[in-house]
């Protein structure tokens, strides 16, 4: 379930914001199905009472936004889950690393001197 892309707003998006450069149209429909780098998802407020920067045109979806449904898909559930914990404004867990582990930057590999095999 995403959250509406609003400051402060804590509702469910039922609708998703995209603006066309191109024409200068910000058009406002039903929430996508995937969210996407340069849309907005919007609770049912924020996409009703939203209005277009001066000079462009607003198209809006004219019926009632429904709430997304929920799906018991295993691989859709899979994606979810793999796309929330790849979010950038996801908030880190301090964990403290295991023995002989040096932290390097988030998502990097470090390859650590072993000790040599008695073979050797």
């Amino acid at each position: 379930m995403r959250r509406c892309s609003r400051t402060g707003c804590t509702e469910l998006a039922v609708a998703t914001l995209t603006y066309v450069y191109a024409d200068s149209t910000a058009v406002v429909g039903p929430l996508a199905t995937q969210a996407e780098p340069h849309t907005y998802d919007l609770c049912t407020r924020h996409a009703h009472n939203l209005t277009a920067p001066r000079g462009w045109e607003l198209v809006r979806f004219e019926g009632e936004f429904a709430p997304p449904q929920q799906t018991s898909d295993d691989l859709t559930a899979l994606a979810e889950a793999v796309r929330e914990a790849g979010r950038v404004d996801r908030p880190i867990e301090a964990t403290a690393p295991a023995p002989g582990v040096q932290r390097g930057r988030r998502g990097h590999l470090r390859v650590l001197p072993g000790a040599p095999d008695d073979d050797e």
